[in-house]
């Protein structure tokens, strides 16, 4: 374990090192080097569009240049942390080559999280500095970080974005300084560069740490893969403060290549910007694809430009896939698997010959290594289930909790996932589970994933969460969550009647039913299994209080 010139102690041994460089897939360059090298041979290219606007790499640089002056100004260094909560807005993009340029490290914070988590954040990763809005989608984004200064000590700048606050500086304004920073340091490319978040679906939140060298630049690989390395235009409509919103935000640095940029997802609005932009690949959770599809069958568009739509983040139907190849004109839909540890450990199946593995698998394995273990640690024969352990280059340098770290890697230095799957033998990786997300009931785990999997074939079911409740005698027992189809309705006794018709054991049979108009989710589409628990436990608890 090594300690970062930002504090935090990291797993990079010198044998990962030499397995990075030989991976081919370090640049060992930041994103700023390699946007100065863009605008010194072609100053207009047009990188990103934000709100519709067309951005170059020049007018990025040029002001994210004079934020970087800005900032050194006022104290900042190389590895000190700095955190954005912005939605998809062109000054993300520019925070983020400043905070290169000066050897940062970035937080991004997805602006669902208010103050409770947001304060966790900010003091966790010791941020210096904090970009926020005034106000987003009626929340005064400017009155909670007034409310949190006083508990944060280290925090020493606000800067609001967009508006004003009284107790921050103005993101204009400092821009609008015109004094570029007057030196730059020389940044590692192995150091830390990146504080991402976890989404939470199970606990605390914690922080992954990527250098530049890992985390966002994995989807390079990705965008190669899915367009054949013809280059193109992706479409992005996850956050910026998501692993998935932030590796395209920084695409365009380096490949021939733009991103447009939703600030919020609206499948219509989608199918124009697919049309009028020429949108080559999308990455999207699987309501986006879902809704995009709806669109295009309604509207007869069989958006021809588009040849890749990477989906994850939560679970993807098989038939969601099937639908894809007989609405759209070329477009591959797929799913693909990683995380913010591990991004983009499988690419999906593109091929012609694929959609069965496209619709079955969660994509095949590139650039990393994968074993299945049991609960032992001891490698399963082939095609068996057991636990995910993944190492490969664009794996994260371990958490900011030094302590969270036990347990994560074993010898070999593989991350264990706390997924649980098999591989197939065509290199695929197919999730079963979570290894968390079994419900012990009576000391027999069962997978939520395999009553989640039958209560999908329910006709009258258009999305289901299962999750643990507490029981008295069992400890735990099974409740369903479902959304349902438009028009359709579903009792108890009917679901339990299909779900015993389907063969499961009876145990696998959820007890309780609770319909609801939408789940709570992360800022990816993860369903917030959590709060699902918790609200079960408090619709249980309300229940013994009205019999007693």
């Amino acid at each position: 374990m090594n300690r970062d010139i930002s504090g935090w102690n990291i797993e990079l041994s010198q044998q990962r090192l030499e397995q990075g460089q030989a991976s081919g897939e370090w640049l060992n360059r930041t994103i700023a080097e390699m946007a100065a090298e863009i605008a010194a041979h072609d100053p207009q290219r047009i990188t990103h569009v934000f709100e519709g606007q067309s951005c170059t790499v020049s007018e990025l640089l040029q002001e994210a240049r004079l934020l970087a002056g800005a900032l050194q100004r006022r104290g900042l260094a190389a590895g000190d942390a700095i955190s954005f909560q912005l939605p998809n807005w062109r000054e993300s993009a520019v925070i983020d080559l400043a905070a290169s340029l000066l050897g940062l490290v970035i937080v991004p914070i997805v602006p669902i999280y208010r103050d409770a988590e947001v304060s966790f954040m900010l003091a966790d990763a010791r941020v210096k500095a904090a970009f926020f809005p005034q106000q987003y989608r009626g929340f005064d984004f400017a009155a909670m970080m007034q409310r949190l200064q006083g508990e944060l000590p280290q925090l020493h700048l606000l800067c609001c974005v967009r508006g004003e606050q009284s107790q921050a500086l103005d993101y204009a304004a400092l821009v609008a300084e015109a004094e570029p920073a007057v030196s730059l340091p020389v940044v590692d490319a192995n150091g830390v560069k990146l504080v991402l978040y976890t989404s939470g679906t199970t606990g605390r939140p914690k922080a992954v740490l990527h250098s530049h060298n890992t985390g966002p630049l994995r989807l390079k690989r990705g965008f190669e893969h899915w367009t054949r390395g013809q280059g193109g235009t992706l479409l992005m409509a996850s956050p910026v403060t998501h692993v998935t919103g932030l590796s395209g935000l920084e695409l365009p640095f380096y490949l021939p290549s733009r991103t447009v940029f939703m600030d919020r997802w609206d499948a219509r609005e989608a199918l124009e910007i697919i049309d009028r932009e020429q949108v080559s690949v999308s990455l999207g959770a699987t309501p986006f694809l879902h809704e995009l599809l709806t669109q295009a069958e309604q509207h007869g568009r069989r958006l021809p430009s588009l040849q890749a739509f990477a989906c994850g983040g939560a679970e993807v139907p098989p038939a969601l896939i099937y639908r894809a190849a007989e609405v759209f004109e070329r477009c591959r839909a797929f799913r693909v698997f990683g995380s913010s540890e591990v991004p983009l450990v499988t690419l999906g199946f593109v091929g012609e010959e694929q959609l069965e593995l496209a619709a079955t698998t969660d994509g095949e394995v590139h650039g990393y290594q994968v074993k299945v273990v049991d609960d032992a640690g001891h490698e399963v024969p082939a095609g068996a289930e057991g636990e995910l352990m993944i190492k490969g280059a664009a794996m994260f340098l371990g958490y900011a909790d030094a302590q969270q770290n036990a347990g994560s890697f074993d010898a070999e230095g593989y991350f264990a996932t706390g997924d649980l799957g098999r591989l197939t033998r065509d290199n695929a990786i197919v999730i079963t589970g979570r290894k968390k997300d079994l419900i012990n009931r009576g000391g027999e785990k069962i997978s939520a994933k395999e009553v989640e999997d039958i209560l999908h074939q329910l006709p009258q079911v258009h999305e289901a969460a299962v999750v643990s409740m507490p029981h008295m005698r069992l400890g735990e027992t099974l409740c369903a969550y479902v959304i349902l189809r438009d028009g359709q309705q579903l009792s108890l006794v009917q679901m339990v009647e299909m779900v015993s018709d389907s063969g499961v054991a009876r145990q696998k049979i959820p007890e309780q039913l609770v319909v609801l108009d939408d789940f709570p989710r992360t800022a990816s589409g993860k369903v917030r299994k959590d709060q699902l628990r918790a609200d079960i436990r408090a619709r249980l608890e309300q229940q013994t209080a009205v019999a007693q």
